[in-house]
């Protein structure tokens, strides 16, 4: 079995088919810029997948043996490993309150943990295999069978830099080791390659080696967005951070013509991804945030980006009602919503909650875009439970990009008729009943509470990745970026907000939030 099942990255989850050709006139906003051809026949430059063979980890494997005898030692690199698979049930728990604090605090465990020692980069993943009748899930999962993912993305490094200010908020860390542990990130991100001051995709996390060609746009931005929670949280990290910050120039992924974001660059290639990011409910909002609020890139980016596609995609997974024209601060721009069994809103692209409700972890907006972005948020969590529970029959709900409850794989699951395109419905992943803790905090905990009751999903470190409610079966992983996710959604669950604000306090915030206070998507 390969030691790395997964390669994931926030940029890579959200298929990028979503290039807005430049429209002139108000006649041309009712064409369909994107052909049914190219969203099943998309064309990457040649030599794109390429993934970069990181030498020096290579040879440190065959010094060791090989690539099966290396395994126990990058094991040993990990600041921690669980003694048991399952926790009893019976143990969690019973009121709310505790039940979201246990939670909070076994997932912290499990990302320090999942951390390596020397450079205090979180390893992608890490899969165990599933307990057996015969060991029990007592068995401390330390056979050859466990496969760890190490290597990093942008957007877990960024992440993982959120969570440790989010433990120390919620008091799980002192300052002292707070800024320990990220200064050693830092410290980390000081000797790694960059291109024209951006962080590549992955980097393997043994060795420090890139091992991607690929400067992710959506990835870098969440790496950025780390640094500004620091800067603001920690004052001795400040100048250090701002550094980092300010050598990015977002300006690099703008393109003056269609006045969006491409997905990214191919270094080797030395070409812009063929792809931008041209539709506004998907992750990838907050990157053009703080690329507008760094003022690096206009305004006018945030409304060129589709609100609802026109009547004529016809590949839509419903018809947009009400498209008309409106104007928001002087920007001009064709605007529609969807309709559900009475729910309105505005898609995004597959229909998932790390697309809907990934930049409310740092964006309150409920609080800052109460009649756009807000109201879609809760309407997105309110379908999402709904169409779970009464369309399916599953007992539980939340479905976004997780690992795959069966194989070794992940796989990019959401309701359907969220999204423009709209993913295929299957697993159940915890973090995004996290995620709608923002909007719909009962409803979310009351979901967690029942996937922890009815399934073998809740271990050492807390959940795991994700389930099939039908079959019941369990994806035994650790992903950095959905743990990561589900830690600093409780974390501003349960300490009003402390994530969003510290993200709102930061100039760069500050800056951004009046783009965002006047549109309403149901006028």
């Amino acid at each position: 079995m390969p030691r790395q099942p997964l390669r994931i990255s926030c940029g890579l989850i959200l298929l990028a088919l979503l290039s807005c050709s430049v429209l002139a006139g108000r006649e041309s906003r009712n064409l369909c810029p994107i052909s049914e051809e190219s969203l099943r026949h998309p064309q990457l430059p040649p030599g794109a997948r390429e993934i970069v063979i990181a030498q020096k980890k290579k040879a440190w494997e065959r010094a060791l043996g090989g690539e099966e005898a290396a395994r126990p030692y990058i094991r040993a690199r990990l600041t921690g490993w669980p003694e048991r698979l399952l926790v009893n049930r019976q143990t969690l728990p019973e009121s709310d309150e505790e039940f979201a604090w246990r939670v909070a605090r076994d997932t912290w465990r499990g990302l320090t943990a999942l951390t390596d020692r020397e450079n205090g980069l979180p390893v992608d993943n890490v899969r165990f295999p599933a307990p057996s009748a015969e060991h029990g899930s007592d068995r401390p999962p330390a056979d050859a069978d466990s496969q760890i993912g190490d290597y990093a993305s942008s957007s877990n490094i960024g992440l993982h830099l959120i969570s440790i200010v989010a433990a120390h908020e919620l008091h799980f860390v002192p300052q002292a080791q707070a800024v320990e542990k990220i200064r050693r990130v830092l410290d980390t991100l000081d000797h790694l390659e960059t291109y024209r001051g951006f962080f590549f995709n992955f980097y393997d996390t043994t060795s420090l080696e890139r091992t991607s060609n690929f400067v992710s746009f959506v990835d870098s931005a969440w790496l950025t967005a780390g640094l500004m929670v620091v800067r603001m949280t920690f004052p001795e990290l400040s100048e250090h951070c701002t550094q980092l910050i300010a050598r990015a120039n977002y300006g690099f992924f703008y393109n003056r013509g269609s006045r969006l974001m491409s997905h990214g660059y191919y270094v080797k290639q030395r070409a812009r991804s063929p792809f931008e990011y041209g539709m506004l409910y998907t992750e990838a909002r907050l990157g053009s945030l703080i690329a507008i609020g760094k003022g690096e890139v206009p305004a006018d980016n945030w409304f060129q980006m589709v609100r609802t596609f026109p009547v004529a995609c016809t590949w839509q997974t419903l018809t947009p009602q009400a498209m008309r024209i409106k104007t928001v601060n002087d920007h001009e721009f064709s605007a529609g919503f969807y309709e559900w069994n009475g729910v309105r809103y505005v898609p995004s692209w597959g229909g998932s909650m790390f697309e809907a409700l990934m930049p409310a972890l740092l964006l309150d907006e409920p609080r800052y875009a109460p009649r756009s972005l807000g109201a879609n948020d809760r309407a997105h969590a309110v379908v999402q439970r709904r169409h779970a529970l009464e369309n399916l029959g599953y007992q539980v709900w939340g479905m976004s990009p997780s690992a795959t409850p069966t194989g070794n794989g992940y796989a990019e699951y959401g309701v359907k008729v969220l999204g423009a395109r709209g993913y295929d419905a299957g697993a159940v992943t915890p973090y995004a009943s996290a995620l709608a803790l923002a909007v719909t905090p009962e409803a979310a905990l009351a979901n967690l509470r029942t996937l922890a009751a009815s399934y073998d999903i809740y271990g050492e470190y807390g959940f795991y990745d994700a389930v099939d409610p039908r079959s019941r079966t369990v994806a035994y992983t650790y992903l950095a970026l959905d743990q990561s996710m589900l830690f600093i959604a409780m974390a501003n669950y349960l300490n009003d907000h402390c994530i969003q604000k510290r993200f709102a306090s930061d100039p760069i915030g500050q800056k951004v939030l009046p783009t965002i206070a006047d549109e309403d998507f149901f006028d």
